[in-house]
């Protein structure tokens, strides 16, 4: 089911050049519509918006629209303007909201380094404005109404102590991904990665969130998403974590499309392929308390959750 696709606008102008997003509507669509914003992975320094899931097939027929965008890798810029151009992109959709058939409400998903850049911007979308970010005080909201995310890390000194020994030199030491994005080893930049963490961020005025990491992943391992997950419990914001039984890095991207060369860790077109994955389910929502069971994932899994807080 295919719906319009706009592609190449420009939702963000920067010193390193214009970023683009693609955005496909929902056919049919008879009114304005929301908006789910895809962030892909890469470690901040490879990708582009290209390396995706197939949005069409899985969204479309729900009635939401889907941008897939970008923002500027770490060898371009450091961080924070990632994060600044992600609250861009979400401004942007906001404000070219009507002629684009865009309803306001904004949902981020995104995987890896676009996970944790979506677990980022969302805990961070109710303040105004953050340090260095040029907005005018006329600028839309930067909130988002919910965010889906999958294996992103969360506290990236952590993983850089947690990286495995077999990690090749051009993904470890000064060019371990986290030190590439803060400008040296978190360690180093200890204020900046306290900076770059969701965990900093989490309050009450999160949006609900819905997380999945496997269980072998061993570039960033699942303690990250329990650690959000956690987080996110204790401010009393809903949050579901499926823990993916057996499941490695990647998997919410098509088969082929590796989000950085190396050794075999990744589990690229595993959840497009087996269509469902056993799961550990841990579920919070506020005043009901959480629950821990079996569970299942899949792309439906992730549509449910958009579905019902942007429709």
């Amino acid at each position: 089911m295919n719906g319009t696709t706009r592609t190449g606008l420009v939702h963000a102008e920067r010193s390193t050049g214009p970023l683009v997003l693609d955005l496909v509507l929902p056919p049919d669509a008879t009114g304005p519509v929301p908006v789910v914003v895809w962030l892909h992975g890469g470690g901040w320094f490879t990708g582009d918006r290209h390396l995706a899931p197939d949005l069409t097939r899985w969204f479309a027929a729900r009635g939401l629209a889907m941008a897939t965008v970008e923002y500027r890798l770490s060898g371009q810029a450091l961080f924070p303007a990632q994060l600044h151009d992600v609250r861009a992109a979400v401004r942007f959709l906001r404000r070219a909201g009507a002629g684009l058939g865009l309803d306001g409400r904004v949902g981020l998903w995104g995987s890896s380094a676009g996970g944790h850049l979506a677990a980022l911007a969302g805990v961070t979308g109710h303040l105004p404005f953050l340090p260095g970010e040029d907005v005018g005080p006329d600028a839309p909201s930067a909130a988002v109404q919910a965010v889906a995310e999958g294996y992103g890390p969360v506290d990236l000194e952590r993983v850089v102590a947690d990286a495995p020994a077999s990690a090749p030199p051009a993904m470890s030491g000064a060019n371990a991904p986290e030190a590439r994005l803060l400008g040296g080893p978190p360690a180093q930049r200890r204020d900046l990665a306290r900076a770059a963490s969701p965990l900093t961020h989490v309050s009450p005025a999160a949006p609900p969130f819905h997380v999945a990491h496997g269980t072998d992943d061993v570039l960033v391992r699942p303690g990250q998403s329990v650690l959000l997950h956690e987080a996110l419990v204790a401010a009393g914001v809903e949050s579901t974590l499926h823990l993916l039984d057996g499941y490695r890095h990647g998997f919410l991207n098509p088969a082929g499309a590796v989000e950085v060369p190396g050794p075999r860790v990744f589990d690229d077109g595993r959840l497009e392929r087996e269509g469902t994955a056993v799961s550990t389910c841990r579920e919070f929502v506020p005043g009901r308390g959480e629950r821990t069971g079996p569970g299942s994932f899949s792309y439906d899994a992730v549509g449910d959750f958009l579905t019902r807080h942007l429709l």
